[in-house]
């Protein structure tokens, strides 16, 4: 007998948290961290919402409430999705969850069986990976290729669906990448599913970036595509469009009222419900004319950052990175620096027992934390799976301009900071 469950170690996590006891160590030694690794917007909740949380708490609006979402939320996302993706969506359809990513989880749970395969896009959002063992899956990643735009055609999933095939996640805008689709891509990959995935196999649309789209870009989802709301999970929240993570207000669609039902069981049996006052919050975050307007200052703040970042990092030498459409993230390749600044050598002549743990990304990045105070993430803290030589940081523009002004002065300077680099190697501490 052992203390814990085979399937614990099974599961992974999401190394944005993970950091940040690192975070903590190097400020406690005097130093100022500049932190792009939380995705998280850097803007107030929106007066208007907080007003109406602030006055369901005045009216005592604490206690239980339906488990499945309380009805004027539900309705209101019935009518946001409906009217943005162009579908007649019923709130019997709608389940609201604490934050959008418990959907993750509990979908691979209710979907999938024993040896069942989830396609999932990587680099993609850690969760999608680190159920998928946990859940007795088999995960199967789908490689978002730079040259692409970080985005995906047909021809890219139509080979990893198998009769093993249970659930395809997709992600746009993408974390870690801004990738974004566009409606010719949506049509390539809704026919291959047609075509190859029987009709039990869902479509896990992750849309929770959906107002955080750049260049004049709007966004698209795959559940408009003809006949594919009839496979499409539809998942949104709160938390990146009214910058309220901390709120923990996420929701999905699901195909059928039946499937709906099944997954307001599982609140019960988790969570309970959803704290009320804060399901009115969203609600007025939906329905309000003042949240476009909010929405719309913050992408911009967002734009103009990336293009602050864009620039400044292809200026680095050994270091390229696409303009991303979406979401809040750039996703540099930093294979060149790797190269130049003696990190491969490096990755390779730690012990087995070590370099099995770590990365080349993940060495420079905590190099860049530990000595130059900048916080960024690694690539395969975005899908492990077949990452070997794929050389990428996730750098987070939820960040103050002249802050990312900063961060972009202290990673040219540690570019080229081959001996500090060796001398980090050197010392063995803090190297994943």
């Amino acid at each position: 007998m052992t203390l814990y469950a085979k399937r614990v170690p099974l599961m992974d996590t999401e190394n944005a948290f993970k950091v940040g006891p690192y975070i903590r160590l190097v400020e406690e030694s005097g130093h100022r961290v500049i932190k792009c690794n939380l995705g998280e917007p850097d803007f107030a909740l929106p007066a208007h919402i907080r007003d109406e949380i602030k006055s369901q708490l005045d009216k005592d609006n604490t206690h239980y409430c339906d488990p499945q979402g309380i009805l004027p939320l539900r309705a209101a996302i019935a009518r946001h999705i409906g009217r943005t993706r162009g579908l007649a969506i019923t709130p019997d359809r709608v389940v609201v969850f604490p934050g959008a990513k418990p959907p993750i989880g509990l979908c691979q749970q209710t979907y999938v069986d024993l040896g069942d395969e989830v396609i999932y896009p990587s680099p993609g959002f850690p969760i999608y990976e680190s159920f998928t063992r946990y859940v007795g899956a088999e995960p199967v990643p789908l490689h978002l290729r730079e040259e692409a735009g970080f985005s995906l055609e047909g021809d890219d999933l139509a080979p990893l669906i198998s009769r093993k095939t249970k659930l395809i996640i997709l992600n746009f805008p993408s974390n870690p990448t801004g990738g974004v689709a566009s409606e010719e891509q949506l049509h390539a990959l809704a026919e291959v599913i047609r075509s190859r995935a029987p009709a039990d196999v869902r479509v896990y649309s992750d849309e929770v970036y959906e107002d955080i789209v750049f260049d004049g870009h709007r966004h698209h989802s795959i559940a408009s595509v003809g006949d594919m709301e009839r496979r499409t999970i539809i998942v949104s929240g709160a938390s990146k469009s009214f910058s309220w993570t901390g709120g923990r207000v996420g929701w999905a669609v699901f195909p059928t009222a039946d499937e709906a039902q099944v997954f307001k069981n599982l609140n019960i049996n988790y969570f309970s419900c959803v704290p009320p006052y804060n399901q009115e919050g969203a609600r007025v975050g939906l329905e309000s004319p003042e949240s476009a307007r909010s929405i719309a200052v913050m992408v911009a703040a967002f734009q103009e950052r990336r293009d602050l970042m864009v620039t400044g990092l292809n200026r680095i030498d050994g270091v390229s990175c696409r303009m991303p459409r979406g979401a809040f993230y750039v996703f540099p390749n930093i294979a060149g620096l790797c190269t130049r600044l003696g990190v491969l050598q490096a990755h390779e002549s730690l012990p087995e027992a070590v370099r099995s743990r770590t990365s080349p990304s993940t060495l420079f990045q905590m190099f860049l934390l530990f000595r130059y105070h900048v916080a960024t993430m690694d690539r395969q803290s975005f899908g492990r799976i077949g990452t070997h030589g794929k050389h990428f940081l996730r750098i987070s523009i939820a960040t103050a301009a002249e802050d990312l002004r900063e961060a972009l002065k202290r990673i040219e300077a540690a570019a080229q900071d081959r001996r500090g680099f060796a001398e980090f190697v050197a010392e063995g501490a803090h190297l994943h």
